[in-house]
């Protein structure tokens, strides 16, 4: 939280700044309204017209104040909340390919809409109140100690105690605080899950169950909100319960110098001053207490997460100029072994089809190689350098994945093959047509901006693949990893993409159970898996065997 508030130092001396102005306003109003009280004690019209005066000028000036110390303070607001925001965010884009599918999508969501929201309602205000209340305490105490030191010294034992006792609440008040971010998390995936599965909830008429499920959810959310609520005013109710009796011993206490001769103009001010001490406690304390909340919510959506496996702090950028190399790998999920101290040689250059049952590990090997699998025993390594010591984020430059299930933003042909990055209209036309997507290209460059359905669903199935190859040609990736690129295509188009992928000149890694003849076997090796383990074959070697 010190990194973020003092990331703009002269922003954040301003904002502090702002948030005591108004302190200057009260100690000025105390001190006209005490001179105003004065007047009835010298019993003259003329100074009490003066004082009059003074206070309506104090009041404007506070007017004035105000509307400066909000425009001062509105600026840093908004860039630390946008900080808050790009933190979130970097946090999320950060993570590894493990660590990003421990959760849910949603999840991510709802901590950069609803933890961030819940961050922008609570902090600042919070932080105002307490700042400012934090000065009107210490000026106020510095001119009571000047005024009356015993007295000073009440207030400030008072104060103590009060501060104590409302203390007690910030534990609750934080775990109640977290139950809300927790139960807007769990709200989010709930709405997720029931459009996401719409269509099968309405076929087979089950929309209302989930109806139910997601009025359920927004039910807990909304009791949580409501108890914390009640438990805050509940703190702050009492705070100013035990404030009240505090100044009622202050006023006791300040009559008693009044009768000994202490002038109402000094009565009025010392009481101003003493209750502009306390009474603020037993409200600020809740608020202090939300503060703490607030800052929790804070670090639970920036603070990077612990990563699996340790990594050198000397990253290494990547480079595959020989091969990548596996030994002794295995990779186990809870009881199951997936895959069993795997040895493996993959070389520049080469196509490797992954065959194998289901659940043999396909998937699982394929991750691995690309950097998406961490949860793994042995040794990985790329030209001789581990894995761990790997920059991921040039090894993810060089390599590229094709999915059965191609995601499309709903933008542009040209963002979607270049991923939103400059590029001329040459380069893009040329990869566009190395990856077969000649038939969205005959309007020429124009036809880059031809704008794509959500998700492409006005492309057909083997135009979407080919887009997907266009980004990997875009990016002049080294290696391709794709995992059933073709599964969801008929003979003909599966056949067509799949001749592209072996035209490329980049090392290719495909899981693939469809046969195209006179295309698969072009493939360099085999690499079948059998109960978690790898067997090598050279393509002839495989289909020689699968023909007897």
């Amino acid at each position: 939280m010190k990194e973020l508030l003092l990331k703009r130092p002269a922003a954040f001396v301003r904002y502090l700044a702002a948030c005591f102005l108004p302190v200057a306003t009260d100690l000025m109003s105390a001190w006209a309204f005490s001179r105003l009280i004065g007047a009835v004690e010298l019993a003259s019209m003329d100074y009490f017209w003066q004082n009059l005066l003074l206070a309506v000028l104090v009041g404007v000036a506070g007017i004035a104040l105000f509307i400066v110390s909000r425009f001062m303070r509105i600026g840093f607001m908004r860039d630390t909340i946008l900080d808050v925001r790009m933190k979130a965010f970097d946090k999320i884009l950060g993570l590894s390919s493990t660590q990003f599918n421990a959760k849910s999508r949603e999840l991510y969501i709802s901590n950069l809409v609803n933890d961030v929201n819940l961050f922008e309602q609570d902090f600042f205000l919070k932080l105002l109140n307490v700042i400012y209340s934090g000065g009107r305490y210490i000026f106020g105490l510095a001119i009571i100690f000047f005024l009356d030191p015993l007295f000073a010294l009440l207030t400030a034992a008072a104060s103590f105690v009060l501060y104590f006792i409302t203390t007690r609440f910030e534990r609750r008040t934080v775990k109640l605080k977290e139950s809300i971010s927790d139960g807007n998390e769990e709200l989010t995936v709930q709405f997720a899950n029931t459009f996401n599965g719409l269509e099968v909830l309405k076929l087979n008429r089950v929309e209302d169950k989930f109806l139910e499920r997601s009025l359920q959810a927004m039910d807990r959310i909304e009791r949580r909100k409501l108890y914390f609520s009640v438990y805050t005013e509940g703190q702050r109710g009492l705070g100013g319960f035990l404030s009240n009796l505090i100044f009622v011993g202050m006023l006791i206490y300040l009559l008693r110098l009044g009768f000994s001769g202490l002038s109402l103009t000094s009565l009025a001010l010392l009481l101003q001053l003493s209750a502009g001490c306390v009474m603020p406690i037993g409200y600020v304390i809740p608020l202090f207490n939300d503060l703490k909340a607030a800052i929790k919510i804070y670090h639970k959506i920036t603070d990077p997460l612990a990563t699996g496996k340790e990594k050198s702090t000397a990253l290494v950028p990547c480079t595959f100029d020989s091969c990548i190399e596996m030994k002794d790998l295995s990779v186990r999920y809870d009881e199951r072994t997936v895959l069993r101290e795997l040895n493996l040689r993959i070389e520049k250059g080469c196509k490797y089809l992954l065959r194998g049952a289901s659940g043999a590990g396909k998937s699982t090997l394929l991750k691995v190689l690309a950097g998406m699998e961490e949860n793994y025993t042995g040794i990985l390594s790329l030209d001789g350098v581990s894995y761990t010591q790997i920059d991921q984020h040039s090894f993810n430059q060089r390599s590229a994945c094709i999915y059965q299930d191609v995601f499309l933003f709903e933008d542009s042909l040209r963002n979607n093959i270049s991923l939103f990055q400059s590029a001329p209209d040459s380069e893009l036309l040329a990869v566009a047509r190395q990856a077969g997507l000649n038939e969205l290209l005959s309007e020429g460059s124009t036809s880059l901006d031809r704008q794509l359905a959500e998700n492409g669903r006005d492309l057909s199935g083997g135009q979407r693949q080919r887009i997907s190859i266009a980004r990997a040609l875009y990016k002049g990736a080294d290696i391709i990893f794709v995992d059933e690129g073709t599964a969801s295509l008929n003979e003909e188009l599966g056949a067509s993409v799949e001749q592209t992928l072996l035209n490329l000149d980049a090392t290719v890694i495909a899981i693939s159970h469809r046969y195209y003849p006179g295309v698969t076997e072009r493939y360099d090796f085999i690499l079948e898996l059998v109960n978690g383990r790898v067997v090598q074959y050279s393509s002839a070697e495989y289909f020689e065997k699968e023909a007897v």
